[in-house]
């Protein structure tokens, strides 16, 4: 075990000290933050994955469903939680973010509900690293949001709606599910290429290939569990559309 450091955030109730970590790369500071619900039985055993060396997987925070807080990794360091993906057209996301790990069974669990006071005590921590660290509200991100092929954390009952009222992430009202997909597996075209360009510069990884892929129901299930929770299905209808646009059209008048 490493020596304990002082703690980020006055809201830490532990430091929890994990070997797992280096230094950050091309990056003097962190620039967002990316959620995970923890995706195991226990929060006793995805803590004790965090802290094993030979696991190789860690986080800064750790937040419990009593709402207590933990530190395992410095802020300044690079803490291994992201994985290989892509934002905003950065691919080492572990040296630009702070990862918090909320403790949730996850999809493979029957993805409960998470606890008012576990998502009270993740509000109160993202508003205070944001203060922080100049963190803008889209740069609060899903790990699903870096690698929607690999990843559905912290999924779709993750409230979303909830942080934004409180101040926290980027967010707006999702567009009334009204009809079916405007297009779905199989379609191409320049219209598939504009949504696949709209989903690229709200900052998704994504590629313009005029093909309505498996990359692309995957990026658009993605977007959904995050922004448009109430059918998450990888097509992309024109409710998913218009609250993309929204999203879009917030970031410019910002």
């Amino acid at each position: 075990m490493t020596d304990a450091f002082a703690p980020d955030s006055p809201l830490v109730a532990r430091v929890l000290p994990s070997l797992n970590f280096g230094e950050r790369r091309g990056h003097a500071r962190p620039d967002c933050v990316v959620l995970h619900y923890t995706g195991m039985p226990t929060a006793e055993g995805a803590l004790a994955l965090l802290v094993d060396p030979a696991a190789e997987v860690s986080a800064h925070y750790f937040v419990w469903e009593s709402g207590e807080i933990a530190q395992l990794v410095a802020e300044d360091k690079r803490a291994w939680h992201a994985g290989i993906g892509q934002w905003g057209g950065l691919r080492d996301l572990n040296s630009a973010s702070i990862g918090i790990e909320i403790v949730n069974p996850g999809h493979d669990g029957g993805l409960p509900d998470f606890p008012q006071a576990q998502i009270d005590a993740t509000i109160a921590l993202l508003r205070d690293i944001a203060a922080r660290r100049a963190i803008r509200p889209e740069r609060v991100l899903a790990h699903s949001d870096l690698a929607p092929a690999r990843k559905r954390d912290p999924g779709e009952r993750f409230p979303w709606d909830a942080l934004a009222l409180a101040g926290v992430g980027h967010w707006v009202e999702p567009a009334p599910i009204v009809d079916g997909p405007l297009y779905g597996p199989g379609r191409e075209g320049p219209p598939v290429r504009a949504l696949q360009a709209l989903l690229a510069l709200y900052g998704y990884g994504i590629e313009l290939t005029g093909v309505y892929d498996a990359p692309t129901r995957a990026v658009v299930a993605a977007f959904q569990r995050h922004f448009r929770p109430a059918r998450v299905d990888g097509e992309a209808d024109a409710s998913t559309v218009a609250t993309l646009r929204a999203l879009i059209d917030g970031l410019a008048r910002g």
